[in-house]
């Protein structure tokens, strides 16, 4: 019985250094917000070494750096880059970079001490309304409409979601500016869920006010109370006052225009026509008693 115990213990003291990199064993976790940039040590200051890359969505995994040399051919070639000590940068960040990338060191051609293992999770915001849609972390929508922000953590990794939350310590929460958690507000439906590619799904949903306008909602991942990243998305209304006076100020220039052109056109017309009426009453003044046509009554 106490070797059974003594084998359980031994198992979580592994599965959580695996998640926290104090073994031996050179596995990191690292947290980033889409959009960021990120950097994934190689451990050791070697020239030669060779990065791969694996996550759900792919079976075998994808080579990105073959003898401290860039691939050309993959998608995300122009987003990085190497250090001399093979480190690994990733400019703007998209929730597609998550999963597990593996450095492994070459000295003559013969691998060289452990493999780091590092587990890349990405941390993303969607939103969609009943009158826009944006992933974006800022949109242009309107009070009294419903919106609805969606927070993912994309993960792969060796251990489950639930092992994260219920053993680990980690957590997902939406905040407001100040940090207070959402839920304790009632305006707000909060609710959490998780698929094979995203660990962890919390959704905010609630009906926009007028003074959310430039309202920041924030969410973030903690890790023993301890923050990892976050992703803050603000609201924007658009001005209704500044339209108005936009669509007033277009209007009136519409009107002044026309008084211009009235201005501008009617006198020559009205001149026009009073020296054409002259001269055709000139005209009539001027001709014979003879040939001035009598009226039929008095024929």
């Amino acid at each position: 019985m106490s070797d059974k115990c003594d084998l359980c213990l031994l198992g979580l003291i592994i599965l959580s250094s695996l998640l926290t990199g104090s073994s031996g064993v050179a596995y990191d976790h690292v947290f980033i917000s889409s959009g960021g940039n990120v950097r994934l040590s190689c451990n050791k200051a070697l020239p030669d070494c060779t990065w791969t890359y694996s996550n759900s969505f792919i079976h075998s995994a994808v080579e990105l750096i073959s003898g401290g040399i860039k691939k050309k051919d993959t998608e995300r070639h122009e987003r990085l880059s190497l250090e001399s000590d093979c480190s690994l940068n990733i400019t703007n960040v998209t929730e597609e970079d998550y999963g597990e990338y593996i450095c492994r060191q070459f000295v003559n051609g013969r691998h060289q001490g452990p493999d780091a293992d590092v587990f890349l999770h990405v941390l993303h915001v969607s939103v969609s309304s009943s009158s826009s849609s944006s992933s974006s972390s800022q949109t242009e929508i309107s009070p009294g409409r419903s919106v609805t922000l969606s927070c993912q953590l994309y993960s792969f990794a060796v251990l489950s979601c639930d092992y994260w939350v219920s053993s680990e310590g980690f957590e997902m929460l939406w905040v407001n500016q100040t940090g207070v958690d959402l839920k304790t507000d009632s305006r707000y439906q909060i609710s959490s869920s998780s698929d094979q590619y995203r660990c962890i799904i919390i959704t905010l949903t609630t009906t926009l006010l007028k003074e959310d306008d430039n309202r920041e909602w924030r969410c973030q991942i903690t890790h023993r109370k301890q923050l990892k990243t976050s992703v803050r998305y603000t609201v924007k209304y658009s001005d209704p006052g500044e339209t108005e006076v936009s669509v007033n100020a277009g209007l009136l220039y519409r009107v002044i225009v026309t008084i211009v052109e009235i201005a501008v056109f009617v006198p020559p017309t009205v001149i026009l026509l009073q020296i054409i009426c002259a001269r055709r009453a000139g005209r009539k003044d001027s001709r014979p008693p003879e040939e001035i046509e009598m009226p039929a009554i008095l024929q």
